[in-house]
């Protein structure tokens, strides 16, 4: 037998290279100079700063928002308010003819001055009154009878009319801010203002107890005199918060940039909204309609 041969050596396997060592990674970075550094004081001012700035601009949306619904509201309660003055009992024949109610109806900002306007009609009123009762002490101690009699007819005349011609204009002006109200308010109670004086003069036969009358009348009867004196301070004393508050709310609608064009297009929109001008508007374009078709048709048939 032969002997057998040993069979080839592999060559042994070759390991691989050594991983060479691992390095972190290093990020670049841009900054040519280091950050600066923190700065909690800084951080902190601008929070709160933002945070007032963002409560601020909540507190004008809120605002907004209240303004808005009390507006609705006053546009809602509009159609369902009854009449309240003049305050009379419910058995009366005679019914309230306006409604009136400031705190709701007027802005809060100008609640306060429609008020010192209806206390100065009221005290308008009052002196009104206590003018026929002078007029009458006046009759009575050899004074005239014209006085006595035109008093009694300024005060059934003037008392009524100054609240419909210069009260109720100021407190639907101050309501809806409506420049036409302003004018008509403005109008009418400078020509309030005249008569005021010319009443606190006191001239005899105008119905009125002022100082003229009333410091004639002194060598008559002493106790009439002075009666009549305090109703002539009276007279003063309206006249010149007539005039302070007629400056007073000048000056405010001159400050809400209101003009004359302003009242015009108010009036023409109010004009042409009245349910009775559109009524007459519409019947008298239905008849130039028809007018005019009838004119025409009959001008075909003589053809």
């Amino acid at each position: 037998m032969q002997p057998q041969e040993p069979p080839p050596q592999q060559p042994p396997p070759q390991q691989p290279p050594p991983a060479a060592p691992s390095q972190p990674a290093i990020v670049p970075t841009s900054y040519s100079q280091p950050p600066p550094p923190y700065s909690q004081s800084g951080a902190q001012h601008a929070d709160t700063a933002d945070f007032q700035r963002r409560q601020e601009e909540l507190e004008q949306k809120e605002a907004e928002i209240r303004r808005r619904e009390d507006e609705i509201n006053r546009q809602q309660n509009a159609s369902l308010r009854r009449n309240n003055w003049p305050p009379l009992p419910a058995k009366c024949c005679v019914q309230p003819c306006f409604y009136q109610d400031i705190a709701v109806d007027i802005p809060l900002e100008f609640q306060r001055l429609v008020k010192i306007f209806y206390y100065l009609w009221m005290f308008y009123a009052g002196t009104m009154f206590l003018n026929v009762l002078g007029a009458m002490a006046y009759l009575f101690t050899g004074g005239s009878a014209a006085t006595f009699g035109l008093s009694i007819l300024f005060f059934c005349l003037f008392t009524p009319c100054s609240f419909v011609c210069w009260y109720r204009p100021v407190y639907k002006a101050f309501r809806s801010d409506s420049s036409i109200n302003f004018f008509m308010f403005f109008f009418i109670f400078f020509f309030q203002f005249v008569i005021s004086v010319i009443q606190a003069l006191g001239f005899d036969n105008f119905g009125t107890c002022g100082w003229i009358n009333s410091l004639t009348h002194t060598n008559k009867n002493i106790g009439a005199a002075a009666f009549m004196l305090i109703i002539s301070f009276l007279f003063s004393l309206e006249a010149a918060g007539m005039i302070i508050f007629l400056i007073k709310v000048h000056r405010l609608y001159r400050g809400t940039g209101a003009s004359w064009a302003k009242a015009q297009q108010e009036f023409a929109t109010g004009v042409m909204t009245n349910p009775g001008v559109q009524t007459g508007m519409s019947s008298a374009a239905r008849g130039a309609f028809t007018g005019a078709t009838g004119s025409g048709g009959g001008g075909g048939s003589r053809f």
